[in-house]
């Protein structure tokens, strides 16, 4: 009789990381170098999901399901962890942050469960500070998240202990502020201060998105896939002329794309 599938991918991993009959890259492995492939599989499961591939995502999560099941191997040799106290540990946290499931809280608006999730999460994060000094509102935010998103998420939590704006319409002369501290900026010619004066702008445009109840990651990934497809059109006119995009003045190309925004979809 075969193994359960989950049981026999443990046991491959741990045949690959055999000490003398193993696989060599495998061996080579630790928790850091796994970094940069768990986060490609992540981006990998993602693409597969907005595309609705199912066939894809399926495979594309067996990629990532990989990442977990080296990480469990690599804790069980150091004798710090395996697969089945990683399972342990999502178990036990669904449950304690679904207390309107499992323990019969009643939440009567999608807000008060989203609150009693940070409590919870707050709870987690108050019971991991090992040190007598009082904790940051912002520990546990990851600091290598794309830029986007950790940006988002520090703003969200700051949000969450009072510091934000009540309404949108500070935001909008907010943006318009820092707008026009980029272009003294770059007057003034230092473009050290210039990456900062952009760098707030990214700010306050992610803390904008936030109000007006956009993800700003998903946004901008959405953004440049309609650039994309307008540059393609473009490409294309070009190439139907017997020429390319360098033989062309820029209202030339300005032109097929008003073109393309008529023809494509948005």
């Amino acid at each position: 009789m075969s193994l359960p599938h989950t049981q026999q991918l443990l046991d491959l991993m741990t045949r690959l990381r055999h000490p003398q009959d193993g696989c060599a890259w495998d061996l080579r492995q630790d928790f850091k170098s796994l970094i940069p492939c768990t986060i490609e599989e992540a981006y990998e499961v993602a693409d597969a999901a907005a595309r609705e591939d199912m066939d894809d995502l399926r495979t594309e999560l067996g990629d990532l399901l990989l990442q977990v099941v080296f990480y469990a191997q690599l804790g069980k040799e150091q004798n710090v962890f395996d697969f089945e106290q990683i399972a342990a540990s999502i178990c036990e946290k669904l449950i304690v942050r679904h207390p309107h499931i499992f323990a019969g809280a009643v939440f009567d608006t999608d807000e008060e469960r989203r609150q009693a999730w940070e409590a919870a999460k707050e709870q987690e994060r108050a019971a991991k500070n090992k040190s007598d000094a009082p904790e940051s509102v912002l520990t546990g935010i990851a600091s290598n998240l794309p830029a986007l998103l950790h940006c988002e998420k520090v703003q969200d939590r700051a949000a969450q202990h009072g510091f934000d704006w009540k309404q949108v319409e500070p935001v909008f002369e907010k943006v318009q502020e820092e707008l026009a501290e980029i272009k003294e900026a770059w007057q003034s010619g230092n473009q050290a201060h210039i990456q900062e004066e952009v760098g707030d702008l990214l700010l306050v445009a992610v803390n904008l998105a936030r109000h007006l109840k956009v993800n700003p990651e998903i946004a901008l990934k959405e953004s440049t896939q309609k650039f994309t497809r307008r540059f393609h059109y473009i490409e294309q006119q070009v190439a139907q002329s017997g020429r390319i995009l360098r033989d062309c003045e820029l209202d030339e190309l300005d032109g097929f794309w008003h073109e393309a925004k008529q023809v494509l979809s948005p």
